[in-house]
């Protein structure tokens, strides 16, 4: 994620600030430009004008009211949401607080994952706009349907159990799970995954090439499921597989090492847009240096990725540690797994509008 500063006062900001805390100018994001701008009243009402694009007039997103969104949207499309917020078909009953002080949070890192996805220059389309290949979110709460609820995509729509934005509810999950990672941006990701491999993957000239590296994904998944969690991964799935989850299908596997794959480029564009450097000063391994000198989103150079990568980690691994924190990224980038990540990068470089 970028940093951001105010047009007016020069105040650095953040992705999801909506005012700036030095000049008092209200602020929003401004998604074809991937900027965040101060805002002031346009002469018509309802309308502001952004410093960051003085040549076009916005409004607030419709969920702006909710405290849910901080995107603009033209003012001369006639939609009411924003890019990001349009793609929601299903919302919780937002007349319930309890149920709007969970779904802030989903939408805080929907954001962030459309942002990655606009950033890659990947397909982005609501159901309204294309309902064959289109996109769409359901956030739902078992207390409204009277049924459970499970996190899932289907068929273009990305499910997500309202459940999961409470934070002792899904550390219970994740201790269940026996999982080491479990994040509300981290659903988005794996999710997003499996609407991206029917996109781009399924019927096209990547098909055989991902069954070679992640298995054929014809074998049943209702049994290759019951079959995980049964009698869990295989003993070396270390070696081959990014989590443990990714063992149960390929499908899964391509989900899990696709939302990895977001979690690597969007991580480095936030370390490089801080300056951050390494250089381990015990030791003399060179793989233990770093500095992001290239934009993560659009390099062509997976190799550069992954050389950055492995450092940063070791390194913010280590300042957890100091404060007493598990590891921000407990995870292992086995030789069978970096190769699937690389044919992720190449995918969506070389199947998508990336330049």
């Amino acid at each position: 994620m970028k940093l951001f500063e105010c047009q007016n006062c020069g105040h650095l900001l953040y992705f999801e600030n909506t005012a700036c805390v030095r000049c008092g100018h209200s602020l929003g994001y401004l998604p074809g430009q991937a900027q965040l701008s101060a805002l002031q009243p346009a002469p018509e009402a309802g309308l502001w004008q952004a410093l960051g694009d003085t040549d076009h007039l916005y409004r607030a997103c419709a969920n702006a009211e909710h405290g849910a969104c901080n995107w603009m949207v033209p003012a001369g499309n006639g939609e009411a949401y924003c890019r990001a917020c349009r793609l929601n078909r299903t919302v919780p009953n937002l007349g319930h607080p309890e149920r709007l002080e969970l779904w802030r949070p989903l939408e805080a890192a929907k954001r962030r994952l459309i942002y990655s996805l606009l950033r890659l220059g990947l397909p982005v389309q609501s159901k309204d706009d294309d309902p064959d290949k289109g996109l769409a979110f359901d956030f739902l709460a078992a207390e409204d349907s009277g049924e459970p609820v499970t996190t899932g995509h289907a068929n273009g729509v990305v499910t997500i159990d309202l459940a999961e934005a409470d934070p002792v509810a899904r550390e219970q999950m994740r201790t269940e799970m026996t999982e080491t990672y479990r994040t509300l941006l981290g659903h988005f990701r794996h999710e997003i995954g499996h609407y991206y491999w029917a996109d781009l993957v399924a019927g096209t000239q990547w098909q055989e090439p991902c069954r070679a590296l992640f298995g054929d994904e014809r074998a049943d998944y209702g049994e290759s499921l019951q079959r995980h969690y049964e009698n869990g991964p295989p003993a070396d799935w270390p070696n081959r597989f990014i989590s443990a989850y990714a063992t149960a299908h390929p499908w899964e596997d391509f989900a899990e090492s696709w939302a990895h794959y977001l979690h690597i480029v969007d991580t480095l564009e936030t370390a490089k847009a801080f300056g951050m450097t390494i250089r381990a000063r015990a030791g003399t391994d060179p793989i233990l240096a770093m500095e992001v000198e290239f934009d993560p989103y659009r390099t062509a150079d997976f190799d550069a990725l992954v050389g950055a990568w492995v450092p940063l980690t070791a390194a913010v691994n280590s300042l957890n540690a100091s404060m007493g924190q598990p590891d921000l990224y407990p995870f292992v980038l086995a030789n069978d797994v970096i190769e699937k990540l690389r044919f992720i990068h190449r995918l969506v470089r070389e199947d998508t509008a990336v330049g």
